[in-house]
């Protein structure tokens, strides 16, 4: 046994009273960034164009510098999740040999993938297939691999390739990376649930001091922008949606208005918990989203899009080392405003989506936890992307919907819903699918910010998880009105700069550990 893991197993691993015992905040975390946070609404507020340039700078440094480092560490973080699922570590239980799951395999999928990345699929899943298809057609750095230009069957290819790799198993491998370390830490080594647990191999009790702080602050910065991207996205589509159903304009107060109804249904979620909230919700939300995928599906050709489903798979094998590489693109203007951009937001939200994950996966084994967070949602988003996607740019190949090229992202699903049957009753129901989404991605991760400054409590009062909730949604409604979605995903992209280097030392952290427990059997 390891010196480490000795202390932990004696209990002398000084997890520090003076931090946590009889608090339900660890102060050193919990008050820098509530003020910070607060810091961020006022200065937005008072200088809306100032508080989106100083975000637009901090985007441009970050995809202009440090693409590489974007693009090599999403690399090696998915080859080190393959190899531990495939090694003899894959057979470790999170828990022990004795622990049980919590939840069904169906409640359990359809928590990772409502809290991961439902309503991102959602906003893109018809916009940037048809963005990368137009784009591929004309050609120039703005295409994926520099395109095809004027061949639409390569250009369809590419884009869907392109769209495929955006969305499936390099992110939901940083999400999972992220999940195995808390999950192991916090069950297997009974430390608390927080990002710092993962560092106790390398820096020993220092994890209880100003150096975990640092780790979980940052943690929390960064899942704070990522979750307020996401949510400006879906609160957008939804008024997009709601615009074209019932005509009522997008205006900053309707959209202030439809954020503030559903942070109350956010709220009762909150209230309920996992169990009562949203596990819940996105129960229902899965069924949701498979309902209307396969009406998408058969109104727009079963057949045909079903042999898409292989030839996407097929395409994105086939580009997937072009696609992964840092050097040399001749596509500059896809790589840094999509992947590179994609990349830094799933880092961002990676210590929200991982935490969450791993409190819902006690008893699975690593191999289980593996094929459940990384296999089987990537399969999932690439049949939405490729039913949506292909159906779109079918319809734009016939001419039945020229103006679906040239729209918003937010309103290209609503225009192609409005080309099949019951484009009414369709409508409404993605818009329901929307708003589910945002209420179980808003909730989880308020439960999650809770938590990691809490030092990993998951008891605190209904009270101090409010506080998370508004800041959420707060930073989510300025940052949207003062600069829209650019500040936003510029927001992302510089909270998720730094949580690189965390990720990769917290990839080895994991791997001392998971040896550590497969040497004790």
């Amino acid at each position: 046994m390891t010196d480490w893991a000795r202390d932990i197993d004696t209990g002398n691993y000084g997890a520090s009273n003076r931090l946590w015992a009889g608090m339900l905040i660890n102060p050193a975390v919990f008050f820098p960034t509530v003020i910070l946070s607060l810091c961020l609404i006022l200065y937005s507020i008072i200088s809306p164009q100032g508080s989106a340039d100083f975000l637009s700078g901090l985007r441009v440094g970050a995809v202009t510098h440090f693409d590489w480092l974007f693009m090599s560490a999403g690399n090696l973080i998915l080859i080190f999740c393959v190899v531990v699922a495939l090694s003899p570590l894959g057979k470790i239980r999170l828990g022990g040999r004795g622990a049980t799951p919590d939840y069904s395999r169906l409640s359990w999928f359809s928590m990772l993938f409502g809290a991961g990345m439902g309503i991102g699929l959602v906003f893109y899943g018809v916009g940037e297939p048809v963005s990368h298809f137009m784009s591929s057609m004309a050609g120039g750095s703005a295409a994926p691999l520099g395109g095809a230009a004027n061949d639409a069957d390569a250009a369809r290819t590419l884009a869907m390739a392109a769209t495929i790799y955006d969305w499936a198993l390099h992110p939901w491998a940083i999400f999972a990376l992220v999940g195995l370390a808390l999950a192991i830490f916090a069950y297997d080594f009974n430390l608390p649930f927080s990002l710092r647990s993962a560092f106790y191999p390398l820096l020993g009790k220092k994890v209880w001091g100003r150096s975990g702080d640092a780790i979980d602050i940052l943690a929390v910065f960064a899942t704070i922008f990522g979750l307020a991207t996401s949510l400006g996205l879906g609160a957008q589509q939804a008024m997009a949606g709601i615009s074209f159903l019932y005509g009522v304009p997008g205006t900053p107060v309707t959209i202030i208005g439809l954020i503030l109804m559903m942070s109350g249904v956010t709220f009762l979620s909150v209230k309920g918990g996992i169990d009562r909230g949203i596990r819940i919700l996105s129960e229902v939300n899965l069924w949701v989203a498979f309902g209307l995928l396969v009406f998408v599906l058969t109104a727009g050709g079963a057949l045909a899009l079903l042999q898409d489903v292989g030839s996407n798979i097929i395409a994105y094998v086939r580009y997937l080392p072009a696609l992964s590489g840092a050097t040399e693109r001749v596509d500059s203007g896809f790589f840094h405003d999509w992947t590179v951009y994609y990349w830094a937001w799933w880092v961002s939200w990676a210590p929200f989506v991982g935490m969450f994950m791993a409190r819902i996966s006690l008893g699975r084994t690593v191999r289980e936890f593996m094929a459940g967070a990384l296999l089987a949602p990537s399969l999932l988003g690439i049949f939405w992307l490729t039913i949506f996607g292909d159906s779109s740019i079918a319809h734009i190949l016939t001419g039945d919907a020229a103006g679906l090229a040239k729209a918003g992202l937010d309103q290209q699903l609503f225009l192609l819903l409005g080309q099949l049957p019951y484009a009414h009753i369709t409508s409404f129901i993605a818009i329901c699918l929307i708003m589910i989404f945002f209420v179980t991605g808003w909730d989880s991760g308020t439960l999650v910010i809770d938590a990691m400054t809490a030092g990993g409590r998951t008891d605190t009062s209904l009270r101090q998880k409010l506080v998370w909730l508004v800041t959420v949604g707060g930073i989510g409604i300025v940052l949207l009105l003062s600069g829209g979605l650019n500040s936003l995903q510029a927001g992302a992209i510089a909270a998720g700069l730094p949580l690189i280097a965390v990720l990769l030392l917290m990839m080895l952290g994991t791997l001392r550990g998971l040896l550590t427990l497969h040497r004790q059997g």
